[in-house]
């Protein structure tokens, strides 16, 4: 069953431009994340209700796919967060989602 990943930031707009590349569909994390057997797409998300806050979405062929990856790719994901992640003011997990398929 397919999964997706969603996580919220809160970016301040001195760092909204370099957080739209590092966090885009083409940036690092999704370069990474295509390493990963069953990575489908990164998809980045702008409010236009709360500015400066954006959600990403991970999606995954399935949540054994997200766990292989996870545990594969530990150490390059900790280097991207630590170049990337200052980019945001607050980041938070919102969860793992099954999508649901009628």
């Amino acid at each position: 069953m397919t999964c997706s990943v969603i996580w919220e930031f809160a970016v301040g707009e001195a760092e909204r431009a370099a957080f739209e590349r590092a966090y885009a569909p083409n940036g690092p994390w999704a370069r990474l994340f295509a390493q990963g057997e069953g990575f489908l797409e990164t998809r980045l998300l702008r409010s236009k209700e709360s500015v400066g806050t954006y959600q990403t979405i991970d999606r995954w062929a399935s949540r054994e796919a997200y766990a292989a990856f996870k545990g594969a790719f530990a150490e390059r994901y900790d280097a991207i967060d630590e170049e990337v992640g200052g980019l945001s003011r607050r980041e938070t997990y919102i969860g793992l989602f099954d999508e649901i398929e009628v």
